[in-house]
């Protein structure tokens, strides 16, 4: 019989941590192992205890939930799934939570916490069983941009964070057929912000599914805006799609490209999930097939599931070119690998390698601009 996941809670509220322990130890498959009211007392019991799996809540007394993750992941990286509030404030500290490696995140009401989290149960379990299974490395790489605002969230001493990256060089035009779709899901946050960290400010349309709740993106397309040497903005309906843009799916809504009038437009709005999930990679991936076909570069990032597989094929049967993240740089292998078997990757690169190998096969097709000096210097 597999070993059971072993799961510590950690949250300072009573009422949240018996509820998490109810749903968690009513799971054949896992065990509550301990609970924790604040960080310090976590901390001991990681190391007596040494759990598969952490919830975290974001706010706790003495030592903060972001605080304690940092501290967490530099020195004994572990799969966490936080446990957010659903407010702003709660979006913006839950994707600083992403950027230090938690795994993935429930948001949990603001009022109603009891019903709200048994209604919850399922997502929680679930997200429970792909946080032990996913792959968790030291701190991520960051762009220069974030690395005081990471510092003084975690404390992080300057030795233990990365040089910034170079800034990413120009394709020679802007390709307004080329239209760029992302699909990503578990571990997607830091994915997308790594393959956008290369992309220069002519490069072509990028539109954006990544499976999260709504009130969520907007603040997840806000850091990107600041990552980014592109503008980079959540998804309206109805707006023009632009080169040097790139656009995310709204969480809680679909996201499609349509075409009018001979530009790309968006299409936002709302409906049943698809592959239970809404914003859907199928539903993305599907409408640029129909509207850009050839013009259309397709790119699959972590992921747990098999969302956007079968539309990734539609779109290398109507002629687009596309990459998919490996299985060693994936935080869940369960997306890409879906991809691969439905056919669908023309290229399975590490991360790190999708952005520099898209852009290089953008510049062969790109004609010269002889307005433009190319020289780097």
């Amino acid at each position: 019989m597999p070993e059971k996941i072993r799961v510590l809670v950690v949250d300072d509220s009573a009422l949240v941590r018996n509820l998490l322990k109810e749903i968690i130890n009513h799971q054949p498959d896992m065990q509550c192992i301990g609970t924790a009211n604040d960080a310090l007392a976590a901390r001991e019991m990681i190391r007596d205890l040494n759990p598969d799996v952490i919830t975290l809540d974001v706010e706790m007394p003495r030592m903060d939930g972001i605080d304690f993750l940092g501290r967490l992941m530099r020195l004994r990286p572990m799969p966490v799934l936080m446990i957010s509030t659903l407010t702003e404030h709660g979006a913006e500290v839950t994707l600083k939570a992403l950027e230090l490696g938690a795994v993935d995140f429930v948001a949990k009401p603001r009022l109603g916490i009891e019903n709200g989290l048994l209604e919850l149960a399922q997502q929680i379990v679930e997200k429970l069983r792909i946080a032990a299974q996913a792959r968790v490395r030291r701190l991520p790489s960051v762009a220069f941009g974030t690395i005081k605002r990471l510092r003084s969230m975690t404390g992080a001493g300057a030795a233990e964070l990365p040089m910034p990256v170079p800034m990413p060089v120009h394709i020679g035009m802007q390709l307004n057929e080329r239209i760029i779709c992302i699909g990503a899901s578990t571990g997607g946050t830091e994915a997308v912000r790594e393959v956008l960290s290369h992309i220069p400010v002519d490069a072509p349309t990028i539109v954006i599914a990544q499976h999260m709740p709504a009130g969520f993106t907007a603040s997840f397309a806000a850091r990107l805006n600041e990552l980014s040497t592109i503008t980079v903005t959540e998804a309206v309906h109805g707006e023009p799609l632009l080169p040097g843009h790139a656009y995310v799916a709204p969480g809680g809504k679909h996201f499609a490209v349509a075409r009018r009038a001979g530009r790309y437009v968006a299409s936002v709005f709302d409906g049943a999930p698809v592959n239970r999930h809404k914003p859907s990679v199928d539903v993305l991936f599907r409408s640029v097939a129909a509207v850009a076909g050839s013009h259309a570069v397709g790119i699959m990032l972590t992921g747990m599931g098999s969302d956007g597989a079968a539309a990734m094929r539609e779109l290398k049967d109507c002629g687009s070119y596309n990459y998919v993240q490996d299985q060693a740089t994936s935080v869940v292998f369960g997306m890409p690998r879906e991809a691969i078997a439905h056919g669908a990757a023309h290229e399975v690169l590490p991360l790190k390698q999708i952005g520099l190998a898209m852009l290089a096969r953008l510049r062969v097709n790109a004609a010269p601009d002889p307005g433009r000096d190319e020289s780097p210097y």
